[in-house]
């Protein structure tokens, strides 16, 4: 393995030091910074705003894949391609009267367009849309906490996605943000991922680089 992208999520890193946790996904083999932005509203919690996320563009030297768990994204996505975002991931349950002009609205700022997509929202409600996506963010939990148990529906999810993308010649990629770990990437990549998004698994690890390798090379 080995072609699978790495993107260590920054909602589990400690906020007291977050300089040294962001040097620490500089200097290790990721290949993305996962930043969850949340607002209280569509889940029941909240995460960091705005200026949290301009200080870690600051110091960050990868890629900046920002995921909102917001209610009305699209007010919000020339804002967060101002702060630096290579990747904005927008909800399908808030966004899916307004997919099509979000997805173009975030492309036109320059940002790559992401959908993420609850466990319990069906998969085929992407197809029409998968050929202007450039991510599908599966989520492993449902959204909201970081340290949740991972859903084991999630690799039936993962194939049914890849499916829709081969059948339509799409080259979106497959990302998993939720529960993943050293005991499920390996199986997560054979469904069809191409970017793991790990939160607690890594920053809580003792040697949060080598979690990171590992994943990188599983």
């Amino acid at each position: 393995m080995g072609n699978q992208l790495i993107a260590p999520s920054i909602l589990s890193a400690d906020f007291s030091d977050l300089k040294s946790d962001i040097q620490m996904v500089n200097e290790s083999e990721a290949d993305w910074f996962h930043v969850d932005i949340m607002d209280g509203v569509f889940v029941p919690n909240i995460s960091f705003g705005m200026p949290v996320l301009k200080s870690i563009n600051q110091y960050a030297t990868k890629t900046l894949d920002v995921h909102l768990m917001i209610v009305n994204p699209e007010k919000y996505i020339e804002k967060f391609a101002e702060l630096g975002s290579d990747i904005l991931t927008i909800h399908y349950e808030v966004s899916k009267d307004t997919l099509v002009e979000s997805l173009n609205s975030i492309k036109r700022n320059g940002m790559k367009a992401g959908v993420a997509i609850n466990p319990d929202t069906n998969i085929n409600l992407l197809e029409k849309y998968i050929q202007e996506i450039d991510l599908v963010c599966v989520m492993g939990v449902f959204p909201g906490f970081s340290g949740q148990a991972f859903i084991e529906a999630t690799y039936e999810r993962c194939k049914a996605v890849k499916e829709l993308i081969n059948k339509h010649n799409s080259d979106t990629l497959i990302e998993v943000d939720g529960g993943v770990t050293l005991d499920n990437a390996k199986k997560l990549i054979e469904c069809g991922a191409d970017v793991l998004v790990s939160g607690s698994h890594v920053f809580k690890a003792e040697n949060p680089k080598e979690i990171i390798s590992k994943l990188k090379h599983v």
